[in-house]
């Protein structure tokens, strides 16, 4: 074998991943992360993790306050970084595929670039949300979970409006499945995201117990809804490899 800094097939790919592989590997980062430090807070902070403002029996700790202890930040930071770079790639890769599928529908085409910004958007907010914590700074927190959750919510509409279009009835049964998991997740994730958002506003108005309980129940399940809508592309790309390859090299006369 002659050495080269680049071996000699550098047409051939470093890395090759079935897609499937793929995103179940990065949905099941925040997944792991969010369990441990849930875990972590009810056994070894249980006061520090139940507290409300208010001081009124709470006995399920907010997503906040579980990542927002240490080590527990620590554990959520280092999932959702890992987690983070290969959502982007998935947004990217949406993207193209309706591009592709719309190219000739401008109102479509429109939404397929707003339902890009809102992924990017969304993985921001998860990036600010995690990085800056309830405990560190909470109106950046605060600010963080809303374009996260906003960002979702506005993805989750655009992507079913998408295929909703798109022949999806002709694409076979996987992709029909899809597409029928993403419009119960969705009208799922409203659902929640208003009862949270009631049982937040309640607690801070009465203050009354178990409220806060109610609330983190809410947030938990909009979470793993999140996290489900986006492991459905295990269907939409299913039959496709993730790789990571050098172009070949151009041929010279």
């Amino acid at each position: 074998m002659i050495p080269s800094p680049y071996g000699l097939d550098r047409d051939r790919p470093f890395v090759r991943l079935r897609f499937t592989t793929f995103i179940t590997g990065t949905v099941a980062l925040p997944l792991l992360g969010l369990t441990s430090c849930i875990f972590v807070s009810c056994f070894f902070h249980f006061e520090n993790a139940m507290e409300t403002h208010c001081q009124v029996p709470n006995y399920l700790p907010s997503i906040s306050a579980s990542i927002g202890l240490t080590p527990e930040r620590y554990i959520w930071r280092f999932c959702i970084g890992l987690h983070c770079a290969p959502r982007f790639f998935v947004a990217v890769a949406y993207f193209n595929f309706y591009r592709r599928s719309f190219t000739k529908n401008v109102v479509a085409t429109l939404l397929c670039y707003l339902g890009l910004i809102c992924a990017f958007s969304e993985n921001t907010g998860l990036l600010l949300l995690t990085y800056v914590s309830s405990n560190e700074t909470y109106t950046i927190h605060k600010k963080g979970f809303m374009v996260f959750v906003g960002s979702a919510l506005v993805h989750m509409g655009i992507t079913c409006w998408l295929w909703n279009v798109i022949e999806v009835y002709s694409g076979g049964r996987e992709l029909l499945k899809s597409y029928r998991w993403k419009k119960r997740l969705c009208v799922s994730s409203v659902i929640l995201c208003t009862a949270a958002g009631a049982f937040f506003w309640r607690h801070n108005k009465y203050c009354e117990a178990g409220i806060y309980t109610l609330f983190a129940l809410c947030e938990y399940l909009m979470v793993l809804c999140n996290m489900a809508f986006h492991l459905t592309a295990f269907w939409d790309f299913g039959h496709t490899d993730v790789m990571i390859a050098t172009p070949p090299e151009e041929k010279r006369f």
